[in-house]
């Protein structure tokens, strides 16, 4: 891969990392305002314990996206950015430009997921 594409990856994977970053701490401050005390009955209860719910669903699918970004942050550190985890052929730079964490070339994501579908 040219110098110049893992500059671009790196960029990239740096400003969604920032995002990430910046949006918990937008998820906490909001949290630190909400006061249990404002829900005045049970509807507004089920309310806040859904969007809790779900806050908690969102806050996981980002801890896993941020531990993504610097696992392919380490890659591009190392050298070995762009290449499947698998097979160790590369993955092609459409597949990272769709998704610049990508670990697995498309051939061996598809096996991947193709087992995982299979019933036991």
């Amino acid at each position: 891969m040219r110098k110049r594409d893992l500059e671009r990856f790196r960029e990239t994977l740096l400003e969604q990392k920032m995002q990430i970053i910046s949006h918990a701490r937008q998820m906490l401050t909001g949290e630190a305002h909400a006061d249990s005390d404002d829900l005045p009955d049970e509807l507004d209860s089920a309310v806040s314990e859904s969007s809790l719910s779900f806050t908690g669903r969102m806050r996981e699918r980002e801890r896993g996206l941020l531990a993504k970004i610097e696992r392919s942050l380490e890659r591009i550190e190392r050298g070995s950015y762009g290449q499947c985890e698998s097979c160790g052929e590369e993955i092609g730079l459409e597949r990272l430009r769709a998704r610049p964490v990508a670990e697995f070339c498309i051939d061996c994501k598809n096996e991947q997921e193709r087992l995982e579908r299979r019933p036991e």
